[in-house]
């Protein structure tokens, strides 16, 4: 039974995933925010969201945890998400430390040109020389 069920639960997540990109919502680019007070990056209804802390004085994000609702998935948001906290830290010269697996597993493999900014212990040591 639970078979039937995911399978059937599977297909009619592909069918709105599918009636979503038909309609255009899945291309359309979601406008990102940053919420500053909350730690975050999210979309302007607050349901998606990536979190961050600062560490080492203010110049490294760790990007936390991501977070799609279900009735979201599948349209790219995390991934959008990302982009925006990567740009901040790119504009701000901070690295990033990818404790989130989705960063860290998913979208650093698809995006490799943003390894750059992930933080190494060299940096760490630069930074400590530095003050």
């Amino acid at each position: 039974i639970n078979s039937r069920f995911e399978m059937k639960e599977s297909g009619l997540r592909l069918r709105e995933i599918t009636d979503k990109m038909a309609t255009g919502t899945a291309t359309e680019k979601p406008k990102i925010v940053w919420n500053e007070g909350r730690h975050r990056f999210e979309t302007d209804d607050h349901e998606a969201f990536i979190e961050y802390k600062m560490k080492n004085d203010g110049k490294v994000m760790d990007l936390v945890r991501t977070f799609v609702p279900p009735s979201k998935a599948g349209l790219g948001l995390a991934s959008h998400l990302c982009v925006a906290a990567f740009e901040h830290a790119s504009e701000h010269s901070f690295s990033i430390i990818p404790t989130c697996s989705y960063v860290s597993e998913t979208f650093l493999h698809r995006n490799p040109t943003w390894q750059r900014l992930v933080h190494s212990e060299d940096d760490s040591k630069n930074l400590k020389s530095s003050i």
